[in-house]
């Protein structure tokens, strides 16, 4: 009862400096804009950008953790995903969803559509949770930071250049703040990857790495009558690369951000091959079903990484790490010596799902009022990451870090309306325009 009690001490403090620094009456660094409930100090409001399926998941994970609380507000471009992530997060049976149940509290009225919708709803909360198609994180995140808030998006964190420099500038201001900012690269919450990690000199210096995220590939929503082209592309949004960034940013961003971690660094140039040998369809609009990419860092040290969509191919996803001295293999929670013996391994029996730790750290964070999670830079770096990976296998050519972040490549739409042109437009045939290596240019 004394630790409760000195506990909520603790939160009405950081509560009452937060809205005395919000109004300017005190010249010290940022520590929070959390603004709870009159009453109700220790309750943590919560806005849900994006009611799509990792959306719902990650808000119902925000709901399960340990502190006070409360999912407050809704905002999806769509009204039947939002319905259906309402209908969903409210229905959940077993335990623990039962009692996260009872923290939602969106009526309609706090419920927002379109474009605009996170405009509404961010302001009504103390944390902002962005899981939209990725293309929109850049501006969604630059919205929450701007209005003090919280965070907690999912990666990718951009599609382009242009959008990672967008993340980079809030990064920093969020920084500045002090808003603890997690990004859902989970990896980093994952008890075996954290081990791995601090016993990562048992390999001696990194020279090689591979990376893998070879699967099937994800759902397809076809064209329906009467949609828009604006409509239809945002409904099927895997397959363009301004709302997802092809599957090498929008998944194999978990692989890549790895061997980022590990080495402490992140590639200097890229060059690889890809390209659409079975998954060619037109509801497949424009991305690769493969890819395969060369990034070289700047010690020399090589990672080979390679991603593929194809149903009936070999599935794997994890990654492998080179050292002088041994290996560490991620997926089997192993590192061995030169000679293969294996030196040490984490057992994952019963470890607890990084996508729920995630949160519960998070959200013990922002309850303590401590500022201590700033992930939107790595995330931007390892976006950056894939998108030169994407960026080499479309041209064929070498792409360098340093010329391609400062592009200013920017594939975002100019206007955001639902009879708007997309960045990208089906020919006579309904095909789209695909990039060709050896001809496609940066």
């Amino acid at each position: 009862m004394q630790n409760d009690a000195s506990q909520n001490k603790s939160r009405r403090e950081f509560v009452k400096q937060s809205s005395l620094i919000a109004g300017g009456l005190m010249a010290a660094p940022f520590l929070s804009h959390a603004n709870y409930f009159a009453g109700s100090d220790d309750v943590i409001k919560v806005a849900l950008i994006g009611c799509g399926g990792r959306g719902t998941g990650a808000a119902m994970q925000a709901l399960k953790s340990k502190q006070n609380v409360k999912l407050v507000a809704m905002a999806d471009a769509f009204q039947d995903n939002l319905d259906k992530c309402y209908e969903s997060l409210t229905n959940e049976e077993d335990a623990k969803s039962a009692d996260a149940r009872k923290r939602i509290d969106v009526p309609a009225e706090r419920r927002f559509t379109g474009f605009d919708g996170y405009l509404k709803a961010i302001p009504l909360a103390d944390v902002v949770i962005l899981a939209t198609p990725p293309g929109f994180r850049p501006i969604h995140f630059e919205e929450a930071i701007k209005q003090n808030k919280h965070v907690f998006m999912e990666k990718p964190v951009a599609t382009d250049p242009a959008g990672v420099q967008k993340v980079l500038a809030t990064a920093a201001i969020a920084k500045q703040k002090k808003l603890n900012v997690v990004v859902g690269l989970q990896r980093h919450y994952q008890n075996s990857y954290r081990e791995l990690y601090k016993r990562k000199d048992m390999i001696g210096d990194i020279t090689s790495a591979q990376a893998w995220w070879n699967n099937d590939g994800v759902w397809v929503r076809p064209r329906k009558a009467g949609q828009t082209e604006m409509e239809y592309q945002m409904r099927n949004w895997y397959y363009f690369n301004w709302l997802c960034g092809d599957h090498i940013t929008e998944q194999h961003i978990h692989n890549i951000d790895v061997i980022n971690w590990f080495k402490g660094a992140y590639p200097v140039k890229a060059q690889g091959m890809g390209g659409r040998q079975v998954r060619k369809g037109k509801e497949h609009g424009e991305i690769f079903d493969h890819h395969y990419v060369e990034f070289t860092y700047a010690d020399g040290s090589i990672l080979n990484s390679q991603c593929r969509h194809i149903p009936g191919t070999m599935s794997k996803v994890d990654e492998l790490l080179i050292g002088t001295k041994g290996k560490i293999f991620c997926g089997a929670a192993n590192i061995t010596d030169a000679s293969g013996k294996v030196v040490y391994h984490f057992d994952t029996k019963g470890e607890p799902n990084p996508y729920q730790v995630e949160h519960d750290e998070l959200f013990a964070a922002i309850a303590k009022g401590e500022y201590k999670f700033a992930d939107a830079e790595n995330g931007a770096h390892s976006t950056m990451t894939s998108i030169l990976g994407r960026m080499a296998t479309y041209s064929g050519q070498v792409v360098n870090w340093d010329k391609a972040i400062n592009s200013g490549l920017d594939i975002m739409p100019k206007v955001f309306a639902w009879n708007a042109a997309p960045p990208i437009l089906p020919g006579t045939d309904g095909f789209y325009p695909i990039a060709t290596p050896g001809v496609t240019k940066y």
